[in-house]
């Protein structure tokens, strides 16, 4: 059963915190060049220079500025342990707008053998390494990871919204077109009533696979180096946002594929390929291909955009029957599988490896981004997926599967600097 505990928050001051749109930013792996600059502009105070500094040596860097940011009270540590529940308001696609709702709280760490914590994604090498010189010179979660847990009783989510109904939040700040409000619970009622729900439940990482394994990593390099370690301290934990899979705001997105540096490609021999296997629709434009998608009743569709041409494609045999190789039944049934095996594979000839280092796949994360790509050159074909469904991601994690890279999209991502971890017992 995952154990959660409040903890002492590390905090902007309230000196600060009346500006805090210009203080908060995504996580490191969602920061393009690009957005680093602006949001250094943004403010001296913004929390890039902890989680992604442009410094020749980021981790000393954020050391040093964490230091220093406690010590002036730019930052400054809670007084007593707390949960921080944080609600993140936006537009959907549609318009319609939505609230998820979630909180910060540590989580202590679990092994993926034991069962408690589970993840979907497969992890790579690079980003871990960097995230553990990270949490080796600040000895804190500067970002959180992001967690699901499944209680259709809701409690948790009721509490927490009546909680939030009836105070002031600490923290409000929009990023993006996405408000972003955390507030503080140290009442010791609604911090146990918390524990106990989530303590019968298994947590499901949706997003923050590499900083997971790398709390891992770094419990254990502290627990060998700690004669007096007794599973208590800090490092045992890491600082994660938990949202209920039932909460009506959570949203997945899809992110979709642009092919590119296929040789000698051919549109009519590729849409050849593509009639064998599955039903094949000419669609009139974009606004078609959004109702197909939305429409379709097949397990498998797909948009395919090509230049002055859109199609609409949908699986004719079972995926087990299109697939190059045996897969579980837990992967079988995602698009993402089918198409990366099938259509990439298969059909274009794309390697895993060619895949994995993009150099003939990049991603998208908006269908008008597809057809730009499409028009301009940029890509080959654009392919546009619909979103995963979270039962999939649950049924993957418990599977004890992966997902192919970049299948989900959590939407919005979780802020940086509404809350900071340390993992020191004293700091």
């Amino acid at each position: 059963m995952p154990e959660i505990a409040p903890f002492k928050g590390i905090v902007y001051g309230p000196d600060l915190a009346g500006d805090a749109s210009r203080l908060v930013c995504p996580p490191y792996d969602a920061i393009p060049p690009a957005m680093q600059q602006e949001l250094y502009e943004s403010s001296d105070c913004n929390a890039v220079r902890l989680e992604l500094p442009a410094e020749a040596d980021p981790y000393a860097a954020a050391a040093f500025r964490l230091r220093a940011w406690l010590e002036s009270g730019i930052l400054a540590k809670d007084s007593e342990p707390a949960l921080y529940p944080c609600f993140q308001t936006f537009e959907d696609e549609h318009g319609v707008t939505r609230t998820r709702k979630g909180l910060f709280a540590a989580l202590r760490l679990y092994d993926f053998a034991e069962g408690e914590v589970l993840p979907h994604e497969r992890t790579l090498s690079g980003p871990k390494a960097d995230r553990l010189k990270m949490f080796r010179e600040t000895g804190a979660n500067i970002s959180s990871i992001f967690g699901l847990y499944a209680d259709p009783s809701r409690q948790v989510d009721e509490a927490i919204s009546e909680f939030a109904e009836k105070n002031e939040p600490l923290i409000d700040a929009t990023f993006q077109g996405v408000r972003n409000r955390l507030w503080r619970v140290t009442d010791p009622a609604l911090i146990g009533a918390a524990q106990s729900v989530l303590a019968g439940l298994k947590v499901y990482i949706a997003d923050g696979h590499h900083r997971y394994e790398t709390g891992l990593a770094y419990r254990n390099e502290r627990m060998a180096s700690n004669s007096a370690h007794t599973g208590r301290e800090p490092y045992n934990y890491i600082m994660t946002y938990l949202s209920n899979i039932y909460d009506e705001g959570l949203l997945i997105l899809p992110i979709h594929r642009l092919v590119h540096g296929i040789e000698a490609f051919d549109p009519e021999t590729f849409i050849a390929q593509l009639d064998r296997w599955f039903t094949v629709w000419a669609l009139p434009g974009r606004a078609a291909l959004d109702e197909f998608l939305d429409t379709a009743e097949t397990a498998m569709a797909f948009g395919i955009v090509l230049p002055d041409m859109v199609l609409g494609i949908s699986l004719d045999p079972k995926p087990s029957e299109a697939l190059s190789a045996p897969v579980p039944v837990a992967l079988q049934n995602l698009d993402v599988v089918v198409l990366h095996d099938l259509v990439l594979g298969q059909m274009l000839g794309i390697s895993a490896e060619a895949m994995a280092s993009q150099s003939n796949l990049t991603y998208a994360s908006k269908t008008a981004d597809v057809f730009d790509a499409v028009a301009s050159g940029a890509a080959q074909i654009g392919i546009v997926l619909r979103p995963v469904q979270v039962e999939q991601v649950i049924e993957v994690s418990v599977s004890g599967e992966a997902m192919p890279q970049k299948s989900t999209w959590f939407y919005p991502k979780v802020m940086t600097g509404m809350v900071f971890h340390s993992l020191e017992p004293k700091a």
